[in-house]
């Protein structure tokens, strides 16, 4: 969500500071994000891999790794305001069959305050034009203030909620495509569910 979503930095920092097991995590980011100046080399040093099923295999699997993915893609990094916590499909359901094949548990996680604080109005199709890169929002802070607007957020309260683990023990689920979907489908309506509740229950933007 947003121009360069702060929600992978706040799960996390959620996970290093109140987690009983801090443990490094792996945020996979779309290779749409290569095109940016100064982002190709940034992104490696912030923990962020392209995402591609053979880095989540290799980090699940052969490093026993945490790995951050966003099942909405580039189609929820492009929503619009408008749409706001309303979940994009989840594609074809890659990242579970990533976990199922490394036999790693899905921790679904909700995101509360993100939306607001890098809120995109519209996509620049004169700028796309213009700079030939396919993604160049409009929001508070960006394009005005540069590179920098990307990274510039509003000071909304974030709340977070950690939903049950999915495990994943059995050999083989992975080649059941159709089990493969419908748990891509469960979990994406898991995560909307617990959305729209905590919004429900949230009293303020600023102050939560």
């Amino acid at each position: 969500s947003g121009a360069l979503p702060p929600d992978a930095a706040m799960i996390g920092k959620a996970i290093r500071e109140e987690h009983h097991r801090p443990r490094p995590l792996n945020i996979t980011v779309e290779h749409f994000f290569k095109g940016y100046p100064g982002f190709s080399m940034l992104i490696p040093k912030i923990g962020c891999v392209a995402a591609h099923p053979a880095n989540v295999h290799r980090l699940l699997y052969d490093e026993g790794q945490l790995v951050l993915v966003f099942p909405e893609g580039r189609k929820g990094t492009e929503k619009l305001y408008k749409d706001r916590y309303r979940l994009r499909r989840f594609g074809r359901g890659g990242f579970v069959e990533a976990a199922m094949r490394a036999r790693a548990p899905i921790v679904p996680v909700c995101v509360v305050g993100a939306e607001e604080a890098q809120p995109v109005f519209a996509q620049s199709k004169l700028l796309k034009r213009l700079t030939g890169l396919i993604y160049v929002p409009l929001s508070p802070t960006f394009p005005h203030l540069g590179p920098l607007g990307m990274l510039t957020y509003l000071p909304a309260k974030f709340k977070l909620r950690f939903l049950e683990p999915i495990h994943f023990e059995e050999e083989g689920m992975h080649e059941d495509k159709a089990l493969v979907q419908t748990t891509s489908h469960e979990i994406r309506a898991r995560i909307q569910e617990n959305l729209f509740e905590m919004i429900a229950k949230r009293k303020s933007v600023w102050f939560g």
